[in-house]
């Protein structure tokens, strides 16, 4: 035993700087692992669940999930919301029938001249003549002409500009049908027809599933049926296509009378001679169509009668002498 002590000494001795080292990085080891597990705890700790998922958790974890996903259906759903009000403040084109009523004074030497005019302008324009009449003037009637027409709103003003400068605007009325709905009913039916149709034309392409013979002609029965309510349908759509994208103009031409006037010169014995020739013709045909009345009569009951009265009174004067 006295013989190792000197040993241990003597290494001890030999090692202590050796050993201080060790037990000093030993002690800054430590040190730094306390920091870092404190450090990893504060961050391996899970944050505390908010107050709505706390109280739902004593229900399951269905409600939370639930939760969730009502608001990621929220959130995904104000897209579509804010789409659906940008579409309806979005303003919503509208279908007019327009119509314009004119009437129109011309001379009546020129009413032929100016109706003819703008009916060749009309043939110039984006413009539709859809009916023309002309009546000349003639001693027992005035004369009038008249043109319908179907012009695009773009060459309105060019034709009123023509007729303003060859005759005299009376009077105008501009009257407006609303035809949005109308429109709007056609090509929703117009989409969900060909829908049905463009079905039913898969189905008979459809060579997977057996089907019957009376299966394939109610098919075929189907389509055609259907096919021939999306042209009528279509029909209607061009019909009121032209309705809306053009104006209807009417245009009434009437010569132009003058007025007589009733001032300072206006004589009732004056009037009285212009008037007596036609007066006088007048009673001359009155009397002429009473003689050729009566004259049948005479012949037949005047005269018959006048010479029976004359033999009884021949008779009696015989047998009173």
């Amino acid at each position: 035993m006295t013989a190792r002590w000197p040993f241990a000494s003597f290494f001890f001795a030999r090692h202590r700087s050796g050993l201080a080292l060790l037990a000093l990085a030993a002690a800054l080891s430590l040190a730094g692992c306390g920091r870092n597990n404190g450090h990893d705890e504060s961050l391996a700790r899970p944050a505390p669940p908010p107050a709505p998922m706390q109280a739902a958790a004593g229900y399951g974890g269905g409600v939370a999930m639930k939760e969730s996903r009502s608001r990621m259906a929220d959130t995904a759903a104000e897209p579509s919301a804010a789409e659906a009000s940008s579409a309806q403040d979005s303003p919503l084109q509208r279908f007019l029938a327009v119509r314009q009523d004119l009437n129109v004074e011309v001379p009546a030497e020129q009413l032929a001249d100016a109706w003819g005019k703008v009916r060749d302008l009309c043939g110039t324009l984006k413009c539709e003549l859809l009916s023309s009449s002309l009546l000349r003037e003639t001693p027992q009637q005035p004369g009038n002409a008249m043109l319908e027409m179907r012009v695009e709103p773009a060459d309105v003003e060019k034709l009123l500009g023509g007729l303003a400068g060859v005759a005299n605007v009376v009077s105008h009325t501009t009257t407006s049908e609303d035809k949005t709905a109308e429109v709007i009913d056609v090509e929703a039916r117009i989409k969900n027809r060909t829908e049905f149709r463009d079905s039913l034309r898969v189905m008979l392409r459809d060579t997977v599933t057996k089907r019957t013979m009376a299966d394939l002609l109610a098919i075929q029965r189907t389509l055609s049926d259907t096919q021939a309510e999306l042209d009528a349908i279509a029909t209607q759509r061009k019909v009121l296509a032209q309705e809306t994208s053009k104006q209807h103009i009417q245009i009434q031409f009437t010569p132009k009378r003058a007025l007589v006037s009733n001032g300072d010169g206006y004589s009732p014995m004056r009037q009285a001679l212009r008037n007596a020739g036609s007066v006088l013709a007048e009673s001359v045909g009155a009397l002429i169509t009473f003689v050729a009345a009566v004259l049948p009569w005479l012949v037949l009951v005047v005269l018959p009668l006048g010479w029976l009265v004359r033999v009884l009174w021949r008779r009696r004067r015989i047998k009173v002498a």
